[in-house]
């Protein structure tokens, strides 16, 4: 390998730049624009909705058992979740979507509480897959896997970072929706928590669309606030994808 020759002298005035010209943020824009009109003096500052499904005990999963079997049970996991987040939308509803470690997760552009409301949905969806994936591990004598969903959603300043000119480059969200999001799953499935977790912006806003299209539903009775914290769990799936299940997947 090549000895690294850094040239840190000439760089320091590119970093002057960088820290002296990032000063072009849009405040107030109401959905995230494509991701060409991002460059990397600009930003956009709107509502982002983040999803994190994140599988747990996953050191002791992937040290007990066959390498081989850890691998197809990983390819299970994220392949159809990724569907399932991803599905119908395009770059300016969907933002980001990708593996972290053991991890699956995607930002959404969500200006509207319909928006957020379709989140939960894809949550739900992610919730029920999973009981149908451990059924199919099962059958396959895999092991089972469980997961944590953390959701949550805010004012998010996004901005393009990297390399220019080198192709590494993404978009950094500066907010607590993805963090918040990725924190919110640790929390799920685990000591008597429910797998879905969201924060408590994202119950509200979920809750509230849901009321005014749905007055008789009863979801808010789905999820528990356990006493002083910021955030709501509980376990719900897709009514026909469940009883597809029910069924023998017939």
């Amino acid at each position: 390998m090549k000895l690294i020759n850094y040239p840190y002298k000439s760089r320091k005035q590119k970093v002057e730049e960088i820290l002296d010209n990032t000063d072009a943020v849009k405040e107030d824009i109401q959905q995230f624009p494509r991701d060409e009109d991002f460059t990397y003096t600009n930003g956009y500052k709107a509502w982002a909705t983040s999803i994190f499904v994140d599988l747990r005990e996953s050191t002791k999963l992937f040290t007990e058992y066959d390498d081989v079997e850890i691998a197809k049970v990983i390819r299970g996991f994220t392949s159809e979740i990724i569907e399932i987040l991803r599905d119908g939308l395009d770059d300016k509803e969907l933002k980001e979507i990708g593996i972290r470690g053991d991890c699956v997760y995607a930002v959404y552009s969500t200006p509207f509480q319909e928006d957020i409301r379709e989140v939960a949905t894809r949550a739900f969806y992610v919730n029920t897959y999973m009981r149908m994936l451990n059924t199919l591990l099962t059958n396959r004598t895999l092991p089972n896997i469980r997961a944590g969903i953390g959701l949550a959603t805010s004012e998010t300043l996004a901005v393009k970072a990297g390399r220019k000119n080198t192709g590494i480059n993404n978009l950094v969200w500066i907010g607590k929706s993805v963090a918040n999001a990725a924190k919110l799953s640790d929390l799920g499935n685990k000591e008597g928590r429910g797998p879905i977790v969201m924060s408590d912006i994202f119950y509200t806003n979920m809750i509230e669309i849901e009321l005014k299209i749905r007055p008789e539903s009863k979801m808010s009775s789905w999820f528990t606030k356990p006493m002083f914290e910021d955030y709501y769990h509980g376990y719900v799936v897709i009514n026909d994808f469940n009883e597809w299940l029910n069924n023998g997947m017939e």
